[in-house]
């Protein structure tokens, strides 16, 4: 299976989330999550399960949580590898920004998406060939 747009932890959190602030941005989550051409990585995953059980947002217990993630199982998961930590170093330089965005974008380019969902880099911008997307921007205007 290949993917097309790459997710970022946000969207997940937001699809679980059970504030009241957070529903018009749950709905876009959700909404994006029925798309069949999304990919993921494990960077992630592991950020979603620490968020879901230690974020009152979130409240979810352990068994919730893995609930979700093993409810991702037919989305591909890009792994961590030493190559892509150290893609993700050159991206951090290269663009100033956190050693944890470029590596959310360094397995998103090593996927060949062509987008990335998040609303923790600058929308509509190109890194490396992957474009960002805010799905949340018309959300918080």
């Amino acid at each position: 299976m290949t993917a097309k747009s790459f997710v970022d932890t946000n969207v997940l959190i937001y699809a679980a989330s059970k504030a009241a602030p957070d529903q018009a941005k749950r709905q876009i989550a959700r909404e994006l999550l029925r798309q069949t051409d999304i990919g993921f990585s494990a960077q992630v995953l592991q950020e979603f399960y620490s968020v879901a059980i230690t974020k009152q947002q979130l409240q979810m217990t352990h068994d919730e949580a893995v609930t979700v993630l093993q409810s991702l199982a037919a989305f591909p998961v890009w792994q961590i590898s030493r190559e892509l930590v150290l893609e993700a170093n050159d991206a951090k330089q290269r663009f100033a920004i956190s050693y944890w965005d470029a590596a959310i974008l360094t397995a998103a380019r090593q996927m060949k998406c062509e987008r990335l969902y998040t609303e923790d880099l600058n929308a509509g911008q190109t890194y490396d060939g992957v474009t960002v997307i805010n799905p949340f921007a018309a959300a918080t205007a």
